[in-house]
């Protein structure tokens, strides 16, 4: 039996994606001015096609059934290079006004996510108090 549920999991989880992009922006901001330094950016989309090209070659017991491996479930997230681009002579590529953008949209969704945690934690407080 699982406590809280779903929710207070996957909200922690998500924290910790909100936390790692953080430090991946702010390493991308203190390296402006590296030389041959490239962007990193934290994402999803590659280990989600890593995973379907495994399980597509894996033995399914039913057809609605997608095998994902273990190290998935403790980081579904992964850090990237950005090596498609360059913007400084000296062949960085971090872009400060895209960085600063991300950084912003970046902070707003972990204070959402730390505002539904805390209302989560609020309602177990709630219940466990007996509604008062």
């Amino acid at each position: 039996m699982n406590l809280f549920g779903g929710t207070i999991h996957t909200l922690g989880n998500s924290l910790a994606y909100a936390t790692t992009k953080n430090q991946t922006i702010s390493n991308n901001i203190a390296n402006i001015d590296t030389p041959d330094y490239k962007a990193k950016d934290v994402v999803f989309k590659h280990v989600m096609d890593d995973v379907l090209e495994r399980s597509s070659k894996a033995t399914r017991t039913h057809p609605k059934h997608v095998l994902f491996p273990d190290d998935i479930k403790h980081q579904p997230f992964q850090t990237i290079d950005k090596t498609n681009t360059k913007y400084n002579h000296n062949g960085n590529n971090v872009d400060i006004d895209s960085e600063m953008a991300a950084l912003a949209k970046n902070q707003i969704y972990y204070q959402a996510l730390v505002d539904r945690l805390n209302g989560k934690f609020y309602s177990l407080q709630t219940v466990i108090r007996g509604g008062n």
